[in-house]
């Protein structure tokens, strides 16, 4: 939800431009954008250690976040984005292992749904999570971007030739 006194600043990645949306209070939102979008000129200064941090982890410097959040949800969901953020960096889980260790394999179509309504992109790295086949399974932003995401943590093999 956004309201009028929450601020505003678009931020250029490798893979579409960031739309980061927050206030004092914490980061609420951050999604990535189709199409054209001017970036912000002026980042307001409570959006702009976000916007550090994403920079940071689009270099290879970061791989954790440190930022205060405040996103929209039920418990349910916010119990869902936490488990998430467990999730180291370059490592992957499939939505069955989610529930587990959300407590309830009953619940994987719950947790499916709380990840597709994740607002925090990246910075909650849904991208972390794939089917129990291994394959790329729904991404909000994107099939190829949820790869990008994944090769950029955890690239490729350079394999030898001899």
């Amino acid at each position: 939800m956004f309201f009028e006194f929450d601020k505003v600043a678009y931020y250029k990645t490798p893979i579409g431009i960031a739309r980061i949306v927050g206030d004092d209070d914490g980061i609420s939102s951050i999604s990535v954008l189709d199409g054209e979008q001017e970036t912000s000129d002026v980042v307001p200064e409570a959006l702009q250690e976000c916007v550090r941090q994403l920079e940071e982890y689009f270099n290879k410097e970061r791989k954790t976040f440190s930022l205060k959040l405040n996103p929209e949800g039920t418990d349910f969901q916010k119990g869902v984005w936490d488990e998430l953020q467990q999730i180291p960096y370059g490592e992957k889980r499939s939505y069955m292992q989610q529930a587990e260790k959300m407590g309830d394999v009953k619940a994987i179509r719950a947790v499916a749904n709380a990840n597709a309504k994740n607002p925090l992109w990246i910075v909650v790295p849904c991208h972390r999570i794939i089917g129990s086949d291994g394959s790329l399974t729904g991404y909000a932003g994107g099939l190829w971007r949820k790869r990008w995401l994944l090769e950029h943590e955890n690239p490729p093999k350079q394999q030898s030739l001899f």
